[in-house]
């Protein structure tokens, strides 16, 4: 499948850079078939067209409302100094169906910018080579006390390196339609912030006996959630 991003209601529209991709660098040819995704769940296939530079698509088929995975997976991180790092945990992250992604800034981040416009192009084109039709919605970076004030106990979980404190095992949390799983920068969280969390009811949990990397961190909870899928 020759997966696009693209408009599709109210007319099915390819993105302006999808469309420079498909000339220059496929160098594709007039009739071939392409398949095109807006990213929320609706698909329409067809054979190309060009127009001058325009690349136009002669539809047959559209299907709308194509099922989402479940269950939802919601990970806000701690960017990491070195962004290579975090654009692998996004790309790997897409690829087994993460449904969220926002970027916290906590006592300890050392990275305080991001360009996320970069990240969520990223994760269009993770989407793609995975064939997802559902994108992931990938947001700006935001203070991680602004991020507490909306987060809900029941589904939302800490993973923090402080072996002093109670941790539950991943393999101990009940099966929900969604969660939202916080991971922390390099230097972990804060005691300040581990206790705020728990303060607001939110449960800490183990990764593991191994300290893993901020990054390698998101992969290994969106591969767990991925397991959960199936």
């Amino acid at each position: 499948m020759k997966l696009f991003f693209g408009q599709i209601f109210p007319e099915i529209l390819i993105d302006s850079d999808e469309q420079q991709h498909i000339t220059k660098v496929l160098r594709m040819r007039e009739g071939e078939e392409i398949f095109v995704t807006d990213g929320n769940g609706n698909l329409a296939k067809g054979n190309l067209i060009f127009e001058g530079k325009k690349v136009l698509l002669d539809v047959s088929e559209i299907k709308e409302g194509l099922p989402n995975f479940s269950p939802k997976l919601h990970i806000a991180i701690a960017p990491t100094k070195n962004i290579d790092r975090i654009e692998f945990f996004v790309e790997k992250a897409v690829e087994m169906g993460i449904s969220e992604i926002s970027f916290i800034l906590t006592e300890k981040t050392e990275r305080k910018n991001i360009s996320i416009d970069k990240l969520r192009k990223q994760a269009i084109g993770a989407s793609k080579q995975s064939h997802r039709f559902h994108f992931p919605k990938v947001n700006d970076l935001t203070k991680f006390s602004d991020f507490m004030k909306n987060l809900d106990s029941e589904n939302t979980f800490v993973a923090h390196c402080n072996e002093n404190l109670k941790r539950i095992s991943l393999n101990d949390i009940p099966k929900l339609e969604n969660y939202t799983f916080l991971i922390g920068p390099e230097g972990d969280f804060s005691d300040k912030e581990i206790q705020l969390l728990a303060d607001k009811g939110i449960k800490a949990v183990s990764l593991g006996n191994q300290r893993l990397r901020t990054e390698t961190a998101g992969i290994f909870v969106s591969a767990w959630n991925y397991d959960k899928m199936f």
